[in-house]
């Protein structure tokens, strides 16, 4: 299908980054020593932006969102664990046709506690040397059914030639049919921080912040302004404090935090987040409206467990 025959309506969002298999553990307090724990599995697309929250929304008509993420087909247990990922994404109707599949490696694991007495979490991650996405598989990636790419700052030398790729594209199509760009910074890596330049939005995470030495979302979104491209938004959610944002014309634009009465599970809430400020941009709301429908679907996550009743 050529770029001509695609509406923006039927554009779709292309999020780019890695896949990690969450084993989860609902308790009530910490485990005691070689006490039985019953497992729940949940696979969760840990590239800063929860793709499944974009298309099972009812309010959307929105295209299936497509992911990009390294994945290995190794070992028998690998191509199991691979196997409830890709089981989980047609489930969701999010297309995985772009998964840069590799020959070595292990798809990484994460084995999480969730604490039920107060939605707290600990996170023990099997990281992997599976390759990040290169800028080479990128370059196979026809750019023309998408109105949005995200990227979770990992591997930023060849993000960025994956952003220029993009920029070049936006040159030579019409305004109308160019990509927004959009990159999370949440690791505090230097190396991710030539990130700043390269989106039109930009989130930043509350870590990032403090390492950088801002004391509040507020000072990190003024703070780090300069660093971005003329014309972009930079995002910082502050956990129970909100979040905030500062655009072009300087103003900084804060949405209070939305807790529930309980706080059942936070795993993804930053992930949540992410998602639903891009999904209220793509249906054409304000950056203030997005913001404070990020902080209302995050808040809501928090309240219960797992994401399947996120949009009821």
């Amino acid at each position: 299908m050529g770029r001509e025959e695609i509406s923006m309506s039927e554009k779709r969002i292309l999020c780019i980054g890695l896949v990690c298999l969450d084993i989860i553990s609902v308790v009530d307090k910490y485990p005691e020593e070689d006490s039985d724990t019953s497992f729940v599995l949940d696979s969760l697309a840990s590239y800063g932006i929860d793709v499944r929250h974009i298309v099972s929304h009812p309010e959307s008509s929105f295209p299936a969102s497509i992911v990009i993420s390294n994945i290995c087909n190794g070992s028998r247990t690998i191509l199991h664990m691979n196997s409830y990922i890709t089981s989980d994404f047609r489930k969701r109707n999010i297309d995985a046709s772009n998964v840069s599949w590799q020959s070595w490696g292990d798809t990484p694991c994460a084995c999480c506690l969730v604490n039920t007495t107060n939605g707290s979490r600990t996170v023990t991650l099997y990281d992997t040397n599976l390759p990040d996405v290169s800028a080479e598989d990128f370059q196979k990636v026809d750019l023309s059914p998408f109105r949005w790419i995200h990227w979770e700052g990992r591997n930023a030398g060849d993000q960025v030639k994956m952003i220029q790729r993009v920029e070049e594209h936006n040159n030579n199509c019409p305004a109308d049919q160019r990509i927004t760009i959009s990159v999370e910074i949440e690791k505090e890596r230097e190396e991710l921080f030539q990130l700043f330049q390269h989106g039109d939005l930009v989130f930043v995470s509350k870590d990032v912040a403090k390492y950088l030495g801002f004391n509040s979302a507020a000072e990190a979104v003024v703070g780090l302004y300069p660093r971005v491209r003329q014309g972009a938004h930079v995002v910082c959610a502050w956990a129970d404090e909100g979040a905030d944002a500062v655009g072009p014309d300087g103003q900084v634009i804060h949405s209070p935090s939305f807790p529930p009465e309980t706080i059942v599970d936070t795993l993804g809430a930053g992930d949540t987040f992410n998602a639903s400020v891009i999904f209220a941009l793509c249906k054409g709301q304000s950056i203030q409206e997005a913001l404070t429908f990020g902080c209302r679907i995050a808040g809501k996550k928090c309240g219960i467990q797992g994401y399947d009743g996120i949009v009821s």
